[in-house]
């Protein structure tokens, strides 16, 4: 299977904004989004975009938001008002074989096969 690619972390200050691009070669998966995870703590769903509806994690309601490109086949997690707690690496996830998740299955990572190496966001005060 071919990866995605993962690309716009960095260091900013509490209050900034940043966007992470997710991009595959040949699909827009209809499932797709974005997991993190931060030191000594289980991966966690932040947004994802499943045939036409997204969920978002309760911490990131109201800040983040999800886009797409179809010229470029990718998805974008826009983070704004950043806060310390988002600081983690984050993971672009899809699923390949057309699995559609729910308000009680989004979040689970059993749930996604495809996923990027990780892209480290640090937030600091």
């Amino acid at each position: 299977q071919v990866g995605l690619m993962e690309s716009g972390g960095g260091s900013v200050q509490a209050g900034d904004s940043l966007r992470l691009s997710c991009a595959h070669s040949k699909f827009l998966y209809s499932t797709m989004g974005w997991f993190r995870q931060a030191p000594g703590k289980e991966r966690e769903g932040v947004a994802i975009y499943s045939n036409g509806k997204t969920f978002f994690a309760d911490s990131v309601k109201g800040r983040f938001t999800l886009s797409k490109d179809t010229a470029t086949i990718s998805r974008f997690l826009e983070m704004n008002k950043l806060k310390v707690d988002d600081t983690a690496v984050y993971y672009c996830a899809a699923n390949s074989y057309g699995r559609i998740v729910g308000p009680t299955t989004w979040n689970n990572p059993a749930y996604y096969d495809i996923w990027g190496q990780g892209t480290q966001v640090s937030v600091s005060s």
